[in-house]
């Protein structure tokens, strides 16, 4: 850090006198009239400002470089314009009104941020109103009507993403572009970032394993934060939200400053809820959190490029439900005892309080990372570490409820450097190398289902991009080498109850070595190769082939133990071999005034794909491991041939001149096939891969009024229909996986701002309601659908079934102060 710090000094001081400045004018094309409140962003400079009242803009600090830059505002058509700075101080705009602002900037899944439209990589952009117009208890629930991802859900709280039937480890998820650690491999281990702290998204749909390394095999979440305040601005907003189904109470407050270049910016927010209910389950006890979150930034942007210096945490509690019931009457019940053997049926008092059941899981993360940009002369140097904890603690007997049974802490650096090359005669070059550092330890817990380790891993790569006119051609290679080791870990019973960890000797009896030692590596090469085709205008065509690459997860390595809550003993198998994909892509898009619509085909294959058999005994039957008098059955990793295909449709109707309504529908379809290979018999039941979503479309009828009305703007109405087909395609080995009914949800909302005489907004209300019919369904994604310790009772239904009715109502109230220039 301190070596960086000093290379900015060096640099800016070296790269003073090119300080250059960019300004203009921003019109309405049809009337000529001055346009206030647009937005003129360079994502490679982290830099930007918002028009004035006349029109005009002014962008200090900027680098004498070629870069691309948006210019931006709701309801006009957003331009994007390559810039070479060094020619260029002074730009006139005229933004086109547009019911679609169309085109977008990504900075996932490629080098350079670059023009979504022309970008071969199949990636999408998902806006602030798509996540502020919508219900959700998280930000990974809240991309589930994004063609192509979906998510796994323990509860209301604990989403893990998915995308075309992949998920867990081969779905790098980042914040900011820097990656998140968490024990991924959990299947109770949600995404611990602050939701309110998330102004965009972008996600990589197939290998990213070029950019970003092994765990990048089947795509790339980047959670992005809201962009750096305008110079000379104080801005921010407060932000209240409330949900009736488990009465969801959020809280948030944000604020962000940019004096002469300097920047600096906060989040606090706040989360409880109590039980979640439905018409079957009525409130579904294990079902409530309390979540904390902060987050903080400190930062400078001049000439020489920028740094940045970010800090949060993420403290949450959150229940997770065991599924217990009474025989008789199917109402829950809780464990009070370690013995298990009453359970009393939980009192409606319970059910509807905030408070936290003993039987709880504590998850804390805290991240520090600096993320710095360096010009040297037409080329950079950009350079982001990070470091990271994540503390998972879960308490589970009520006799003893503050000493955990699973206590995890998870250490984490993270490197990113990367070279650009200068741009010659069309092709842009990046030379990189990323990876991290990782240790895990068991702390004093009575459960061990994963050991202490370390890891580390190097990945150096090469992306090229070349750019015509109407076509873009990229291409990369990398290679990945992941170091792993974990010492040997004994075990002892514990006088009292569970387990404590000893150190070895040799003649005592009672020691049990819980997991050996490993001292393994992995290597692969990684890589794509796309293109992008501007048939004209509205037209374009986009092609890739990519190649992933993964290394086998700790839990697939080594794990041993009942891990709480999944009711079996599970297995690691240390001569796993890491996982590979080859994935096509292609995409047909189409946008005009009345149109917009595309059609993705995608075909993934994975060697070696790693997935969880049951363990026979010798004599053919079902392993069992016995602990403290009660049988489990062992599971144990395998490896298979894999091979996903399917694809996603969207068609958004804007007819003109009825600007002011859309139509917008999308589908998507997603297969996958156990192939076999590596010695896996396919049979039957194990034919079909496991949490598979189903064939399922989202239509929604939208009117946004462009009219001003009193005092009222932004005003919008929509309903929409979700449906999801019968999934019959499922892993139903073992009673892993069963036959999910089909349904059809039915949303709706309204929203509008409130403006003063000034028109200068003073709040923004959003009104909405998930599952409008109070449908009774369990989705084939929910874990909930099989936790019942009576699942042949009376009523004919087993599980936990989803959310019903939901509420939501979200107040939103915009700050802005106008500092000295």
């Amino acid at each position: 850090m301190k070596f960086i710090l000093s290379l900015l000094v060096i640099l800016q001081t070296a790269t003073a006198f090119s300080q250059n400045t960019l300004s203009g004018t921003i019109t309405n094309k049809a009337n000529k009239e001055a346009l206030p409140g647009v937005l003129v962003y360079f994502p490679d400079l982290k830099s930007g400002v918002i028009s004035d009242l006349s029109g005009k803009y002014t962008v200090n600090n900027l680098p004498k470089v070629k870069t691309i830059m948006q210019v931006k505002l709701l309801g006009y058509k957003t331009l994007i314009k390559q810039i070479d700075l060094t020619e260029t101080q002074q730009l006139d705009f005229e933004l086109e009104e547009s019911v679609v602002e169309a085109d977008e900037i990504v900075v996932t899944g490629t080098s350079h941020a670059t023009e979504l439209k022309r970008s071969p990589i199949p990636v999408i952009s998902i806006d602030n109103k798509l996540l502020t117009q919508n219900t959700s208890n998280n930000i990974i629930e809240a991309l589930g009507k994004v063609p192509g991802i979906s998510s796994l859900n323990t509860g209301p709280n604990v989403s893990k993403p998915y995308i075309r039937g992949l998920g867990y480890n081969r779905i790098l998820t980042l914040f900011d572009g820097v990656r998140q650690d968490g024990q991924q491999w959990g299947d109770e281990h949600g995404i611990e970032i602050d939701q309110f702290l998330i102004d965009r998204v972008e996600a990589v749909k197939g290998p990213a394993s070029l950019i970003y390394g092994s765990d990048a095999l089947a795509g790339v979440i980047n959670l992005l934060p809201a962009h750096a305040a305008s110079e000379g601005l104080i801005t921010g907003a407060l932000l209240s939200n409330y949900q009736s189904n488990n009465k969801q109470i959020a809280n948030s407050l944000n604020l962000a400053g940019n004096t002469k270049g300097y920047v600096w910016g906060f989040t606090v927010s706040k989360k409880i809820a109590s039980t979640f209910q439905n018409k079957y389950d009525g409130n579904v006890y294990g079902t409530k959190y309390d979540e904390t979150d902060a987050n903080a930034y400190v930062g400078l942007t001049k000439p020489w490029g920028y740094s940045r210096l970010n800090f949060s945490l993420y403290d949450s509690k959150q229940e997770v439900p065991d599924g217990n019931r009474d025989s008789v009457t199917r109402k829950f019940t809780k464990e009070i005892s370690e013995e298990d053997t009453i359970h009393p049926i939980v009192s409606n008092s319970e059910l509807n309080s905030y408070a936290i059941s003993p039987a709880h899981q504590r998850v804390q993360h805290y991240r520090l990372y600096s993320d710095n940009t360096v010009f040297v002369g037409r080329s950079k140097l950009g350079i982001k570490i990070g470091a990271q904890q994540s503390q998972r603690r879960e308490f589970e007997d009520p006799e003893h409820p503050s000493e955990a049974g699973l206590n995890l802490v998870l250490n984490t650096i993270t490197y990113d450097i990367k070279y650009y090359l200068p741009e010659w005669k069309g092709f842009d070059a990046t030379i990189g190398v990323n990876g991290f550092y990782q240790q895990n330890q068991n702390k004093k817990a009575h459960d061990f289902v994963i050991p202490d380790y370390n890891s580390f891993d190097l990945g150096p790569f090469v992306f090229v991009k070349k750019s015509f006119k109407k076509i873009e051609i990229s291409a990369g290679v990398r290679y990945d080498s992941r170091s792993f080791n974990n010492k040997a870990l004994y075990t002892r019973e514990s006088t009292d109850h569970g387990k404590e960890i000893v150190a070895y000797a040799p003649n005592d009896t009672t020691i049990v070595r819980q997991f050996a030692a490993n001292n393994l590596s992995y290597s692969g090469l990684s890589g794509s190769l796309g293109s992008s085709f501007m048939l004209n205008e509205a037209f374009s065509i986009k092609l890739n082939v990519g190649r992933g690459f993964r290394a086998p997860n700790i839990s697939e390595i080594s794990g041993k133990g009942v891990h709480p809550g999944t009711g079996f003993q599970q297995l690691g198998d240390a001569y796993l071999k890491p996982e590979f994909s080859l994935q096509e892509d292609l995409g047909l898009f189409y946008d005009n005034e009345h149109v917009s619509g595309s059609i993705e085909l995608f075909n993934n294959t994975i060697s070696n794909y790693i997935y969880n058999e049951k363990l026979l005994s010798l004599n053919g039957g079902d392993s069992v491991f016995t602990e403290n008098g009660e049988n489990f059955q062992v599971f144990k990793y395998k490896q298979t041939t894999a091979q996903l295909y399917g694809a996603e449709f969207s068609l958004d109707i804007h007819p003109h001149p009825l600007d002011w309504l859309h139509f917008e529908n999308s589908a998507s379809l997603t297969y996958g096939i156990n192939a076999g290979g590596n010695g896996v018999r396919v049979t039957d039941s194990t034919k079909y891969l496991p949490l598979i979503t189903p064939f399922h479309t989202n239509s929604e009828i939208r009117a946004d009024l462009k009219k001003k009305l009193a005092f009222f703007s932004s005003i919008y109405i929509k309903a929409g229909l979700q449906y999801f087909a019968t999934q019959d395609r499922f892993y139903s080995a073992y009673g892993t996986e069963t036959k999910t009914a089909g349904y059809i949800l039915i949303d709706a909302g309204m929203g509008f701002d409130i403006v003063n005489r000034k028109n200068q907004g003073l709040c923004s209300i959003n009104i909405s309601v998930s599952n409008l019919t109070d449908e009774a369904y369990q989705s084939n994604m929910s874990r909930l659908k099989y936790f019942d310790n009576y699942p042949n009772n009376h009523t004919g239904r087993s599980g936990i079934f989803n959310m019903g009715r939901n509420f939501s109502f979200k107040l939103t109230i915009p700050l802005c102060i106008k500092t000295n220039r």
